[in-house]
């Protein structure tokens, strides 16, 4: 039997000590949650994401997405900052991002962006270091309310602060050590999609298609729900928006469905958490949860 060698052992090492603070990360509060009296309760950070570089990620988010404006300016698909359009997303943005050093600490000094593209897609993303873009179908397609749109953009947000893209670059380290450490079959380990492995090379095409696991999926759910009733926004809205976004995806499939799980279990998990986040609205409100008036979305336009 060959003698295992140094370089292996720290490779073994290495995947031990990642896969069990991983875990532990899901499990054990932060400082930050035990001073916490309401809302959604914080958790540490994965720390899988120490395995990819930081700054190389978020370098590779300007880049992306500074070359997808400019695509889009030339296509003429990049909508001015004089629209009434940007201007309420930016307007929602603002009153969002003063809560992020919740989720995450850095956050609060991030240089925010917020832009909308001229696209029938219904979707929208937020990029590594608050690089957000929405795309006009998702306006137009399920007519949201302020509302709802603070629930996506709270949701794209979440997987942002969460550093759920750095964290699935480290999963993909974790598949490479165990690959050469003798055959652990990291795929279904880890439950990472082959296609991301390449995270840097593949950023631009994934960045708006990403596929989160269930579990991301879910946390993006609750820390935006989270954000936008800190930021006076009802987030009762997350469940007429998924009705909408079910409606809509019955009528002919949608990019936005096909990467972020919905359905009854999802809208049962922020049913689920309602009681700890309407407190949250109500107090920007000035009210109780009890004098809260009932949430009254939009119709969605006719087909």
């Amino acid at each position: 039997m060959k003698s295992i060698t140094t370089k292996t052992r720290h490779a073994i090492a290495l995947l031990v000590l990642a896969t069990s603070t991983g875990l532990a990360s899901a499990q054990q509060p932060s400082p930050r949650s035990q001073e916490a009296t309401d809302g959604i309760p914080v958790t540490r950070l994965s720390r899988l994401r120490v395995l990819s570089d930081e700054q190389a990620v978020n370098q590779q988010s300007k880049l992306q997405y500074d070359q997808l404006l400019q695509e889009a300016g030339q296509k003429n698909a990049l909508v001015p900052a004089n629209h009434p359009q940007v201007q309420r997303l930016r307007a929602i943005a603002k009153r969002i991002i003063p809560h992020v050093g919740r989720w995450n600490a850095e956050a609060a000094n991030w240089n925010w962006e917020v832009n909308l593209l001229a696209s029938d897609q219904v979707n929208a993303f937020c990029m590594p270091g608050g690089r957000i873009a929405f795309f006009t179908g998702i306006l137009t397609k399920l007519n949201m309310t302020d509302d709802e749109v603070a629930m996506v953009m709270g949701h794209e947000i979440a997987h942002a602060l969460r550093e759920h893209a750095r964290k699935r670059q480290g999963e993909s380290q974790l598949a490479a050590i165990a690959g050469k450490i003798g055959g652990v079959a990291a795929s279904a380990l880890f439950g990472i999609d082959p296609q991301l492995t390449d995270f840097g090379g593949r950023m631009a095409a994934q960045v708006a298609v990403l596929k989160f696991s269930r579990g991301e999926e879910t946390e993006a759910d609750l820390v935006g729900i989270d954000l936008a009733a800190r930021a006076g926004f009802d987030p009762r809205a997350g469940i007429a928006l998924w009705q909408k976004m079910g409606a809509v995806n019955s009528r002919a499939p949608i990019e936005f469905m096909s990467t972020h799980p919905s359905g009854e279990t999802r809208i049962a998990e922020m049913n689920k958490s309602m009681p700890l986040v309407l407190p949250v609205y109500a107090r920007t409100r000035g009210t109780t949860v009890a004098a809260l008036p009932a949430y009254r979305t939009t119709p969605l336009p006719k087909s």
